[in-house]
């Protein structure tokens, strides 16, 4: 009997479309539980709600730390929200099997933790120095610890290339930074939190506009995502934003924040239309999400910019930095470069708000007005994403159905 070629060209096509469908998941709270020698460390990673982030992230390694360790520790009667950011050191940003570390590049790297992603990491006091050692050993480093090896490398325990591992480390990791007093969640303050990351510009700015400030606090606790232009950005936009009515600062200000919380994998998984604190009816002020390799960029049809940092990321808060400050199609028209064109005599008009220090579509009588074409909206953008989705499913659909006939029918 011969072989139909179409059986390995089914069987190939279901595999693939069942790989590319595929996510990578875990529990760390699961992983750990069938190694009783880690259970206070696991206890701890529930009780600072660490096992939560832990699972939403994908790529991460766990350095976890038996139960003797973790006494040692505990000593320290060290506050919850305290105790979090010394357990976040031990969650590295990045893929750790036991083969890649000891065949680390050049024998030494840093790596950022998840405290670093708190906001509270001061300098460099985020990363962890990895090191292969005389004797075949594996070091562990805080980055301001001055060269001395707090832990080493003990074992492997689970290994899920590339989503996560989990491996065993001697001794605990901590530093002064990560023990210092701080705020609890509901506590948070962006625009303080904002000021001491190199955003200390925006922030200005968001304080001086207060029902702009309080429109970012009142949106932590439900979730809150902030595009934060460094300082160097915003003092060379300045004469723009000055320009600006009041009601034009506000709105542009409001722009630079989403009313959700999103991780840096989420960003990267979810891209596409995102609304933002500007956002009203009619008025989009809205941009588009888009991966370019690893970086994350932000298109909102006048300027593009692109994520260069993470100030801070706990759940429901997340604050990135950005090379550019982001310019609404309501507001400015073209590139960056292009200067406001004068207005004609006569044209000149005013909106009222309806909503104070809220995101106006406000016509700005010294910004460039946006391009007729910019209003047109014959095919809207996220029709013609709800439009590619629907081309996208329907062939994945069609690819399964024959794929599934050419087997029954083999």
């Amino acid at each position: 009997m011969k072989v139909s070629p179409a059986v390995p060209l089914s069987v190939t096509l279901l595999l693939v479309l069942f790989l590319s469908t595929t996510t990578y998941a875990h529990n760390i709270t699961k992983i750990l539980a069938k190694h009783p020698e880690f259970s206070t460390f696991n206890h701890y990673l529930t009780v600072t709600h660490l096992a939560a982030e832990i699972n939403r992230r994908q790529t991460i390694t766990v350095c976890a730390i038996d139960n003797a360790a973790m006494n040692v520790l505990l000593e320290k009667h060290l506050p919850t929200y305290t105790l979090k950011n010394v357990l976040s050191l031990h969650v590295f940003a990045d893929y750790f099997g036991a083969k890649k570390l000891h065949q680390i590049t050049k024998g030494s790297t840093l790596t950022a933790t998840m405290f670093q992603a708190t906001g509270e990491a001061p300098g460099t006091s985020g990363y962890i120095n990895i090191t292969n050692m005389k004797g075949g050993k594996v070091g562990f480093a805080n980055e301001d610890n001055d060269g001395h090896f707090a832990a080493t490398f003990v074992k492997s325990v689970v290994e899920m290339p590339y989503n996560i591992s989990v491996i065993q480390i001697s001794h605990i990791l901590t530093s002064a930074a990560a023990e210092a007093p701080v705020a609890a969640p509901s506590d948070l303050n962006v625009t303080t939190l904002m000021s001491k990351q190199g955003c200390k510009s925006f922030s200005d700015l968001l304080k001086s506009h207060p029902d702009v400030a309080k429109t970012f606090a009142e949106n932590v606790q439900s979730g809150l995502t902030v595009f934060c232009p460094t300082d160097g950005v915003i003092s060379a936009f300045m004469p723009k934003f000055k320009n600006l009515t009041k009601d034009g600062q506000a709105s542009l200000l409001l722009y630079h924040g989403i009313p959700v919380y999103n991780s840096m994998g989420m960003l990267k998984s979810n891209n596409g239309l995102m609304n933002t604190l500007a956002t009203e009816g009619k008025k989009k002020y809205d941009f588009t999400v888009q991966n370019d390799g690893d970086d994350v960029k932000l298109e909102t049809k006048v300027v593009t910019a692109t994520i260069s940092g993470t100030l801070y990321d706990e759940e429901p808060l997340s604050v990135y930095k950005v090379d550019k400050v982001l310019l609404p199609r309501e507001l400015f028209k073209g590139t960056v470069a292009e200067e406001p064109a004068p207005a004609p005599k006569g044209s000149k008009k005013k909106k009222k708000s309806s909503k104070k220090g809220g995101a106006d579509d406000v016509e700005d009588d010294d910004a460039p007005e946006p391009s007729q074409d910019d209003d047109e909206d014959p095919a809207d953008d996220s029709a013609n994403l709800n439009w590619a989705n629907n081309v996208k499913n329907s062939g994945l659909f069609a690819t399964v159905v024959i794929s599934i006939i050419c087997v029954a029918i083999i």
